[in-house]
């Protein structure tokens, strides 16, 4: 019987995730809306190219660790605004993440038959899980279907993405994309928090 495991108190992984979360996210996307009033479209990719980079250099020069989010952010600009400049459309950088969120949702589902539920692997980045607890059979169940959960997230996230970006001017489907994919990703993560608490309390995983 694999030995209970507590789960962090909820303000220490926000404490932790809030500074990355603004610096590879927020504060790119504040500062897209205002290059975009001010420049247009190409001078808000610009700006947010500009961004990424400067986040990176200002932490080596430091020499502070670099965010891996931030690694992937600036990475996945930079293709985004590579892709876009050589055709010559910015629908197609728009596009892009959605496709991405596609290929995301794939992984999802593919890693189920593979036998290595992708979202215990991340669950496992944040809060680390005893072996013996990871390896239980409740625990490997449980992590399968909120990995067919997540899949399911990706292609709905993504098929909204599409319908605004086809139906909404720029400035409107900025915002009501950020606002369904926050919505729908902490909605997730929350329902997925209280079911496995509820779940591993329920087998004697958690404590009470």
């Amino acid at each position: 019987m694999p030995a209970t495991f507590e789960l962090p108190r909820l303000r220490h992984v926000a404490r932790h995730a809030w500074p990355r979360l603004l610096e590879a996210t927020l504060i790119p996307l504040a500062l897209f809306y205002a290059a975009m009033w001010m420049l247009g479209l190409w001078g808000a990719l610009g700006a947010s190219l500009l961004w990424s980079y400067s986040a990176i250099a200002r932490r080596l020069v430091r020499h502070k660790p670099v965010p891996g989010v931030l690694v992937m952010g600036a990475a996945a600009t930079t293709v985004r605004t590579a892709i876009a400049i050589a055709s010559g459309s910015v629908f197609v950088y728009f596009l892009q993440p959605t496709l991405s969120t596609l290929v995301v949702g794939a992984a999802f589902l593919i890693s189920v038959p593979a036998g290595k539920p992708l979202a215990q692997k991340l669950v496992a980045d944040f809060c680390p899980m005893p072996e013996a607890l990871a390896n239980h059979p409740r625990v490997q169940t449980f992590f399968t279907r909120i990995t067919l959960l997540w899949a399911f997230v990706q292609v709905v996230n993504a098929t909204i993405t599409v319908w605004l970006l086809m139906s909404q001017p720029v400035s409107v489907y900025l915002m009501a994309k950020t606002l369904v994919s926050w919505a729908l990703s902490l909605g997730t993560v929350a329902a997925c928090t209280v079911w496995f608490v509820r779940s591993m309390r329920r087998h004697g995983l958690l404590p009470a």
